[in-house]
C-alpha cells in the first residue's frame, strides 16, 4: 500500500507537469507582439502587430514628434467608415503628420477598420469578418506602443464620422485608459431608431450587416456601446464635440474629390446629407451632456459638410481640449 501510494503520487506529479507544459506554450501564443517595423520617415514608423484577438497581423502607423523630449503620451486617431486599407486617411487626407510634427506625443493610426466601428463583432460577417477592434485597441496595442515608443500610459482618442462614435464608446467602456475624447462629425449615441439606423447605414455602406456587430435592434449590446448611457464614466474627461450643419460653403467648391464618386455636385450633396445626420446626432449628445452636467467643449459650425477640408480645421481646434492632461 505504501509503494502504491508513492507510485500514485509520482504519476500525479508527472501528469501535472505534462499538463502544465502545453498550457504555458499555448498562453505565449496568445500574447500580442510586434512582428515588423518600417521607418518611413523620421516622424513615421509603420508597425505590424500579431494580434490574437484579430486573428492575424494588424498594421498601424505611429507618428512621433520631430523633436522629442522624454516619455510621451499617446493620441489614437480613428478613421471614418471609408478607412484606408493600407494607411490611415488621417495621414493621406487629414494632414495629421504635418499637424503633430511639433507636438510631443505619439500618434497611433490603425489601418483597415472600414465599416467596423472599431468594436468587437459578435458574429462573423460575410464582408467585415469578425474583428475584435476593441480588444486590440484597448488591451493589446497600448502596452506595445508605450514600450516601443516611450509612452507614458496617458492617452486620448479622436475619431471622425464612424470613428467619432467609436472614440466615445471606447472611452465609456474603458474610462481609465483615456483622458481626452473627441468626435468630429460623428454620432456618439446609438440608442433609438434614428441613431441605430445611422449606424446600420454606415456599416451597410461597407457591405456589412450591423446585426452581426451588436445584435438585433434594441438589444442589450447596442445599449452597452452607447456612451450616453454611461455619462458618469465620461465625467472629468476632456471632451470635444464638433460637426457642421451640412450647409455647403466655399471650401466645398474647391475640395479635392474623386471623379469616380460622381460629379462634384452629387458628391457635395451626399456630403451635405451625411453631415446633417452627424449634426443632429451630435447636438442630441451635447444636450444630454449638458442636462447631466458633464462639461465639454463644442466646435459646432454653421457651415460645413462631411468633408476632410473641415476635419483638417477641427483637429487643431480640438487639440487644446484633448491635450489638457496628456
Amino acid at each position: 500500500m505504501r509503494n502504491s501510494s508513492r507510485w500514485a503520487a509520482v504519476v500525479a506529479a508527472l501528469m501535472i507537469a505534462l499538463m502544465g507544459a502545453p498550457t504555458v506554450a499555448h498562453a505565449d501564443t496568445k500574447v500580442a507582439k510586434i512582428s515588423k517595423t518600417a521607418r518611413l520617415s523620421p516622424e513615421r514608423t509603420d508597425v505590424w502587430v500579431n494580434s490574437p484577438s484579430m486573428g492575424g497581423k494588424v498594421k498601424v502607423s505611429v507618428l512621433t514628434p520631430r523633436n522629442s523630449s522624454g516619455p510621451r503620451s499617446t493620441v489614437y486617431l480613428l478613421d471614418g467608415a471609408d478607412a484606408g486599407e493600407d494607411v490611415s486617411d488621417w495621414i493621406t487626407k487629414g494632414k495629421a503628420g504635418k499637424f503633430f510634427a511639433d507636438k510631443n506625443v505619439n500618434v497611433v493610426l490603425p489601418t483597415g477598420g472600414a465599416g467596423s466601428f472599431y468594436t468587437n463583432w459578435t458574429r462573423r460577417d460575410p464582408k467585415i469578418g469578425k474583428p475584435q477592434w476593441e480588444t486590440f485597441l484597448t488591451r493589446e496595442l497600448p502596452p506595445l506602443v508605450d514600450d516601443r515608443f516611450d509612452g507614458t500610459g496617458r492617452n486620448a482618442v479622436v475619431g471622425l464620422s464612424m470613428g467619432g462614435q467609436s472614440a466615445f464608446a471606447l472611452a465609456a467602456r474603458h474610462p481609465d485608459l483615456y483622458s481626452g475624447i473627441a468626435s468630429l462629425s460623428g454620432c456618439p449615441p446609438v440608442s433609438g431608431p434614428v441613431n441605430e439606423s445611422y449606424v446600420r447605414t454606415t456599416v451597410a455602406k461597407s457591405g456589412g450587416d450591423a446585426t452581426n456587430m451588436w445584435g438585433p435592434f434594441g438589444s442589450a449590446n447596442w445599449n452597452a456601446h452607447d456612451p450616453s448611457r454611461y455619462l458618469d464614466r465620461l465625467r472629468g474627461k476632456n471632451i470635444y464635440l464638433a460637426a457642421g450643419s451640412g450647409a455647403v460653403g466655399p471650401l466645398d467648391l474647391t475640395a479635392p474629390y474623386d471623379p469616380k464618386d460622381g460629379p462634384r455636385p452629387a458628391v457635395t450633396a451626399a456630403a451635405s446629407a451625411l453631415e446633417v445626420g452627424a449634426w443632429r446626432c451630435s447636438l442630441e449628445f451635447a444636450a444630454t451632456l449638458r442636462a447631466n452636467n458633464v462639461p465639454f467643449t463644442e466646435g459646432f459650425r454653421l457651415i460645413g459638410t462631411h468633408n476632410w477640408v473641415y476635419w483638417e480645421q477641427d483637429l487643431p481646434a480640438a487639440w487644446p481640449t484633448i491635450s489638457r492632461d496628456l
